[in-house]
């Protein structure tokens, strides 16, 4: 994950701000970014995403005819996702998992081909279960998230996470309402301490331009 000094994954609250988008134009940042997107692509080949970010940085409205070894997993149940979403990461997919609640979703019209596999949930997304059939039934043993703060507590708090890998940009963007890497539900109780995740620090590096690189073990 990419985040400013200060936890936040946007620049700010409304979904017309992005890091991707907006941290190539601020002066002290932009310089030092490449090296994010340089450990981006030495992650996982299976990536775990949401529709809501997908849509935000403009996938709906992109085209791909180029295919990558990854293999990417989109939770969208709204959904986010148009018929050109879905056909862009079938295009760039080894394989394209979307997993839904949404029994109207646009994935369901086309015309399904032999990389697109659509996991479906009647009610709330059991994600206990999509990762047990992710190992299970598609032999697949690490998967790289790169969701927003609210997927990510929820993966967080059931103890779906076992390692973190962050790098931090040099800047503090600040804003009660802006993302954060975890955001989700608030504790509000002393019993409920119990659900914070403590860490085991494996590496910290020092990269060029004031940017680091964290990785930490989840002690789950």
């Amino acid at each position: 994950m990419l985040m400013s000094l200060d936890g936040k994954i946007s620049t700010g609250k409304s979904d017309n701000l992005d890091v991707d988008k907006d941290f190539p134009e601020i002066k002290g940042v932009a310089d030092g970014l490449y090296q994010y997107y340089e450990l981006e692509q030495n992650t996982d080949l299976h990536s775990l995403n949401t529709g809501r970010v997908q849509a935000k940085i403009g996938i709906n409205d992109k085209t791909s005819t180029t295919k990558t070894p990854v293999s990417f997993i989109i939770i969208d149940n709204k959904p986010h996702l148009t018929e050109n979403g879905i056909q862009y990461f079938i295009n760039r997919s080894k394989k394209f998992f979307l997993v839904t609640t949404n029994k109207l979703h646009p994935a369901f019209q086309i015309s399904i081909p032999e990389n697109l596999e659509i996991i479906y949930y009647d009610k709330a997304i059991d994600f206990e279960d999509l990762f047990f059939k992710f190992k299970s039934v598609y032999s697949i043993e690490t998967i790289t998230i790169q969701s927003g703060g609210t997927l990510n507590s929820v993966l967080l708090r059931q103890g779906l996470i076992d390692y973190v890998s962050i790098v931090i940009a040099p800047c503090l963007i600040g804003g009660k309402d802006t993302p954060t890497i975890i955001d989700g539900q608030s504790l509000s109780l002393e019993t409920e301490l119990q659900k914070i995740k403590t860490l085991e620090l494996e590496t910290c590096k020092v990269l060029g331009n004031s940017y680091i690189h964290l990785k930490y073990k989840i002690t789950n």
